[in-house]
């Protein structure tokens, strides 16, 4: 072999050894871990809705609740948790004044209670309205009618003859509100009585009973929760009578706007 050749391939086997002892100097380099701290966003429990509520939804455990929301984002309108551990127990009787969204933060500025002002205007259904009439333990099935049952108006008067009629002038009526009071007796008994039944109605019915209050006495006659999706109810709203709807029954005639309205004939 001649010398050229062996010189040719100790060069060769110099040149891999430095290739080999690079790359396992390489390899076994250790290698800089890079650490990003990522900074902790400060957290506040806030009321939130779990759903959407509509104007008049009574709010409580199953549609609003806690979650936490960024500090610096809480706003004063909302409720933090910090403060108001016991929110839930003073929901009672709270409605929304407006339509929420699911996932939206409470305004506390969209919350009515019972006895504010705005309250009745909250819980009434677009289109319809709210009308109080006179009743008492008697005409208002002793004192067992509360919010948001069904009642039919019955309207008792003087017929020809001088004899009493009673008639059903609104039937399948939500009771918005009564102001029932608990009275001790001269006997010691107590029972519920109240002056005053606040009625949900349709700008005609509320007019209808306004005119036919001042013909008789009415009374309030309390219907069974099973009457709740009967089909010859619709869609559960209150129905006038036939009878008065087409102007008869007692004879009573009122000028509205100007114009003479029979209410009812004898």
């Amino acid at each position: 072999m001649s010398k050229m050749r062996f010189i040719a391939m100790g060069v060769a086997g110099a040149a891999a050894l430095g290739a080999a002892f690079l790359a396992n100097g390489f390899l076994n380099k250790p290698v800089k871990k890079e650490i990003v701290e990522v900074s902790k966003v400060s957290m506040t429990p806030v009321l939130v809705t779990l759903q959407e509520i509509r104007m008049g939804d009574v709010l409580n455990a199953s549609n609003v609740g806690w979650k936490d929301w960024p500090s610096n984002q809480v706003r004063e309108f909302m409720i933090a948790k910090p403060g108001n551990e016991g929110f839930f127990q003073k929901l009672e009787g709270t409605r929304a004044s407006a339509n929420m969204f699911e996932g939206e933060a409470v305004n506390r500025k969209r919350l009515v209670n019972v006895g504010d002002a705005g309250f009745m205007a909250a819980v009434l259904p677009k289109g319809m309205r709210a009308i109080s009439t006179r009743v008492s333990a008697e005409t208002g099935a002793g004192g067992f009618i509360l919010p948001n049952d069904r009642v039919d108006v019955l309207l008792t008067r003087k017929a020809a003859g001088n004899r009493d009629v009673t008639e059903t002038v609104l039937s399948n009526v939500r009771v918005l509100a009564i102001d029932q009071q608990l009275r001790t007796t001269e006997s010691g008994d107590q029972v519920i009585v109240g002056k005053t039944a606040t009625l949900e109605l349709e700008p005609k019915q509320a007019e209808i009973l306004a005119l036919v209050e001042s013909s008789g006495q009415l009374a309030l006659a309390l219907r069974s929760l099973a009457d709740r999706g009967d089909k010859e109810l619709g869609d559960d709203g209150p129905r006038v009578s036939e009878r008065f709807a087409k102007g008869a029954g007692s004879g009573v005639t009122i000028i509205s706007y100007g114009k003479p309205k029979q209410v009812a004939n004898q």
